[in-house]
């Protein structure tokens, strides 16, 4: 019998009882926007009926007793890098169910890069065993960046034809804006299968407004998450467009994007959705996930129903995928959180799968995470580098070199802009200069496909001595490193090298501090609370060097992203993100000469 035919039949009342049902509470309905008193009944991992469910309690039936209770639908993360987080989906799993988030929509581009489809689906049948369902978007292509970076797997139009057809599949995920702008075959071929799929586009497109909006929306993307200004977000909102408001650990977007609504009377809340993006153990454990993002609506003035409506039933409308989660109907996925307070929002027990499976913010069942594969335990495959590897070269004349620098705030952690300095020239080569907070940075290709390790300038990271260094770097993951000094750099490097991944801080030669990422070099299997623990010594070991950021490690892993205005760097070297180019660290503004390899 398939399950079609037992879920039918148990739910019409002729066919097995209810495996769970979780009475006297106060259902939520976001969906007729009610608040009223209903039981719910559950079959396996469905819900099979709302309301009166006498007729389908049997001797076996578990009870939860809600009385009390508002029952709520699992939150659903529209938007999620899982992999920055630096967690297995097992380990992140831990972190966010017993917060109420049962649902993830993410692309898993992170591990594609690193290991291509394969390890994507390694992740996909890792998290069938936990009570986190995870919904997959294809990336339009990997890597995203312009021009192209080296990467371990370059997801192509036959990676999509091979995946379209995955069960997890729901849409075509991140649809760079300068992609489409730039009429990428790859992405273009994507897009025509996408519709031959009958796959919404999921897109990416931050700053975009007037024009280049007009020509973005003919890719026929559905929902945004990278809206930067109320003012940029209302007219996506007013385009058409599904507009996903994000809260990261770095990024904090929702009280000011929410003034579309609480000050420039915005009613239409149904196409209003949230997302996390990147977040990281630390701040989950302090802050909380999607919970954190409903009470933060709240406070701004936000009804408890259109909070809870954006971190359920809207970010399902907006993916199309309302027919499986997003609201406590009959057919739907039974995932339902049981909460005292709907103002104050804290979620006493979590059902997930049609199971009971976290109380009081602590999960009620174990979860072992499986056997990772030999490739994924293996994803380092550069030489370590010998010393003299790191410098910048410069063929100029004189003693000094004008020179820019890649600058970071921690006002606007995603927009990075160029400070030109005057650094020193000794024997060829042009020195940083910590006492003026300009710093070396280098990208190493990591996957052993070429020699690249172009050496640069960064500014605004503080560090006055030693380096830190990470594998996991969006949207590459090559290893990138921020240094005041060339030696400690390199010793940085070669130990995430040595241990196939991690992040790492150095300081006179001596590793400082080292989380572990064995997993493509990029993610861990370790508990939730180690993983947060780990994450403070790094950044208290960075900040030891100087660095004034409030996430030293994040502000320096997004270095990589060209989808970003106004500058990157990737292994090609330093690139002009409005101008689509590499260019030389010495290069004046707007110039155009290729970078400066290291030697």
């Amino acid at each position: 019998m398939s399950d079609i035919r037992e879920f039918i039949r148990a739910a019409s009342g002729t066919g097995g009882k209810a495996t769970l049902a979780i009475r006297g509470g106060r259902l939520v309905n976001v969906v007729s926007e009610e608040i009223y008193q209903a039981d719910v009944a559950i079959y396996g991992e469905r819900i099979i009926a709302v309301g009166d469910i006498s007729d389908y309690i049997g001797p076996e039936t578990r009870i939860v007793d809600a009385t009390g209770k508002y029952l709520a639908p699992g939150m659903i993360d529209g938007h999620l890098h899982v992999e920055c987080s630096k967690m297995s989906l097992t380990s992140f799993a831990k972190a966010v169910v017993p917060l109420g988030t049962t649902s993830i929509v993410t692309g898993l581009d992170q591990i594609i890069v690193v290991g291509g489809p394969a390890a994507a689906r390694e992740f996909l049948d890792e998290a069938k065993q936990t009570p986190l369902k995870v919904f997959w978007g294809a990336p339009c292509k990997t890597p995203y960046t312009m021009p192209r970076s080296t990467v371990g797997h370059y997801f192509s139009p036959a990676d999509h034809q091979a995946t379209h057809h995955w069960p997890e599949c729901v849409g075509i995920w991140e649809t760079v804006r300068e992609f489409i702008q730039e009429e990428d075959a790859d992405v273009l071929a994507a897009l025509e299968l996408a519709e031959k799929s009958r796959l919404p586009v999921l897109g990416c497109c931050p700053m975009t407004r007037g024009a280049r909006l007009n020509g973005y929306q003919q890719s026929g993307v559905r929902a945004d998450h990278e809206s930067y200004t109320p003012e940029e977000m209302l007219e996506k909102l007013r385009a058409g467009m599904h507009v996903v408001v994000r809260e990261s650990s770095i990024s904090h977007f929702l009280a000011d994007n929410l003034r579309i609504v609480t000050e420039m009377g915005v009613k239409a809340l149904r196409r209003i959705s949230f997302c996390t993006d990147d977040v990281v153990a630390s701040d989950i454990l302090k802050r909380g996930h999607l919970d954190h993002m409903v009470r933060m609506a709240i406070a701004m003035g936000i009804s408890p129903m259109a909070a809870i409506q954006m971190a359920t039933i809207n970010g399902a409308d907006a993916l199309r995928i309302d027919d499986k989660v997003g609201s406590i109907s009959p057919g739907r996925a039974a995932d339902i959180l049981l909460v005292d307070d709907l103002r104050n929002f804290t979620i006493e027990t979590v059902v997930a799968k049609g199971e009971v499976v976290a109380r009081n913010g602590k999960m009620a069942i174990e979860l072992i995470p499986p056997q990772r594969s030999v490739a994924l335990l293996n994803s380092v495959k550069v030489a370590p580098l010998q010393p003299g590897d790191l410098k910048v070269a410069y063929h100029g004349a004189g003693e000094t070199a004008d020179a820019m620098a890649i600058a970071v705030t921690p006002e606007k952690i995603f927009v990075r802009t160029r400070r030109d300095v005057t650094l020193a020239v000794k024997d060829g080569q042009v020195l940083a200069d910590p006492a003026r907070d300009v710093q070396y940075v280098t990208v190493v290709e990591r996957y052993g496909k070429t020699s690249n390790r172009p050496v640069a300038f960064a500014s605004g990271f503080g560090l006055k001595q030693g380096a830190i260094a990470s594998s996991t770097a969006p949207d590459d993951n090559n290893i990138i490193c921020i240094g005041a000094d060339l030696e400690d750099m390199r010793i940085a490097i070669n130990h995430l090298i040595a241990n196939h991944g991690g992040q790492v801080v150095v300081r006179n030669g001596k590793v400082e501090a080292f989380l572990h990422l064995p997993i493509g070099g990029i993610v861990s299997d370790i508990e939730p609370a180690e993983m947060a623990a780990l994450e403070d010594q790094l950044d208290d070991a960075a900040r030891a060097l100087g660095c004034p950021l409030p996430w030293p490690f994040m502000y320096m892993f997004v270095l990589q992203i060209t989808a970003i205005p106004e500058y990157a760097i990737t292994d090609l070297g330093v690139v002009d993100c409005v101008g689509l180019k590499v260019i030389s660290p010495f290069s004046p503004a707007g110039g155009d000469e290729r970078a400066v390899a290291a030697e």
